[in-house]
């Protein structure tokens, strides 16, 4: 019964408006105060032990780094030199996108980040290039998923955390998964093409992708020197997103000398804000969890969903079903602290690596954002594109269906996604 009274304020905030970070922090202070199972002031030291963990620092560096690129001009290199590798292709720049998206994914680690810069610059060119505004919206709102699968990755960070997993084996264990993402991007873009005669938007021109290139060489090497030297032991994950925040201010203030001094501030306004919102969301997680957790609440919930079936894979469709479900209503960040508590002991229970259960929870909280009612990416690509959301969900409905065969391979077929940290760290 105390726990229909937890669910019920949690739910009933979410309802009326507040803040998803609001209802989780209130309802577990509300229910702790109620049934005077401990002291109140366990909230705030649960809240703060949730965040006191060094590989968190890397949330706030990479969240920079991002934001770093987009403000410097990085992004605007990098899709032209996508548009000289793939644009010469029918559908062209609908290509270009998603191989934009693939390099981008290897500097940001968020799909936001990504829709909100990539995406601006994306939108405006398959305009003016005569791109229907839904289909254009739709692939880059798909396309943004692949930032937080490729390495490096903040939704792999906080599940890392929370999981007590290898943030460097979560890392390598997405990079061939979000290959395939891309892959199945690619044929979805072509077959529109055909449908609707999409142009080639350019001839191929190895002098054009030689100039391209050249001009985006430096910034090409970010994902190089983050990515390589994470995967080599180089760098650890919190190292390497402040190796990706110092490589980015030198490419903006001296290299490039795009980034002012004006421009940086308002870049470091921005990261202190949304770093600030990630970490709340986090804390207010963590008291929202370990209230589920002294409550046995996952003991509940495994022996209820091992008693229909002990079966890996009916397990993991049911565990796939209930992420989904729950990426459509729950931040991202939210749902990783919160249901990692919950689901990992089921699915270390019937074999799977926590590693492999990673990149399956993160690849559907990723599906959860191009779905309403919270569907963050769509909210932010309706803003800069000027397209009404719910036209915004119809374009990008037809994108979910790539997205879910890649679901489907990555949760059942392992080799997948374990072969590349087996090979590397084991």
């Amino acid at each position: 019964m105390d726990l229909v009274l937890l669910f019920g304020i949690l739910f009933g905030a979410i309802a009326l408006g507040f803040p998803v970070a609001i209802a989780l922090a209130g309802s577990s202070a509300i229910f702790i105060i109620v049934t005077g199972q401990v002291p109140p002031m366990v909230v705030a030291h649960r809240m703060i032990n949730g965040v006191d963990s060094f590989p968190l620092l890397a949330v706030p560096f990479f969240i920079l780094a991002g934001n770093l690129m987009n403000t410097a001009g990085i992004t605007e290199r990098i899709f032209e030199f996508a548009k000289a590798l793939v644009g010469w292709m029918r559908g062209g720049l609908g290509h270009v996108n998603v191989g934009a998206s693939v390099i981008f994914a290897g500097m940001s680690g968020a799909a936001v980040a990504d829709a909100g810069g990539l995406g601006a610059i994306e939108i405006k060119a398959m305009r003016d290039a005569g791109y229907d505004p839904g289909f254009s919206v739709g692939v880059t709102a798909a396309s943004s998923t692949i930032g937080p699968i490729i390495p490096p990755s903040l939704p792999m960070v906080i599940y890392g955390v929370v999981a007590g997993a290898s943030i460097g084996q979560l890392f390598a264990a997405g990079f061939i998964p979000g290959l395939i993402m891309a892959v199945s991007l690619m044929i979805m873009v072509f077959y529109y093409a055909r449908v609707r005669n999409y142009p080639r938007d350019a001839r191929f021109s190895i002098r054009r992708l030689g100039s391209t290139s050249q001009r985006a060489f430096l910034s090409l090497l970010t994902p190089v020197i983050i990515v390589g030297g994470i995967l080599t032991g180089a760098f650890t994950p919190t190292e390497a997103a402040i190796a990706a925040c110092v490589w980015a201010l030198f490419l903006g203030l001296i290299v490039y000398r795009t980034l002012t001094w004006r421009r940086f501030l308002r870049v470091s306004y921005d990261t202190i804000e949304t770093t600030a919102v990630v970490l709340f969301i986090v804390a207010a997680a963590s008291i929202f969890a370990w209230v589920l957790t002294s409550n046995r609440v996952p003991e509940h919930f495994a022996a209820l969903l091992l008693s229909a079936s002990d079966n890996p894979i009916v397990i993991l469709i049911l565990i796939n079903l209930i992420l989904l479900i729950v990426g459509c209503f729950l931040e991202t960040v939210a749902a990783i602290t919160i249901l990692v508590p919950v689901l990992l002991p089921i699915a270390t229970q019937v074999g799977i690596d926590p590693v492999h259960f990673g990149v399956i929870m993160v690849l559907n909280l990723m599906i959860g954002l191009l779905t309403p009612p919270i569907g963050m990416v769509l909210y932010v690509l309706s803003r800069v594109s000027n397209v009404p959301f719910e036209r915004c969900v119809v374009a990008t409905a037809p994108f979910l269906i790539p997205l879910g065969i890649v679901l489907a391979l990555i949760t059942f077929v392992p080799a997948l996604t374990m072969w590349l940290p087996t090979l590397i760290y084991r």
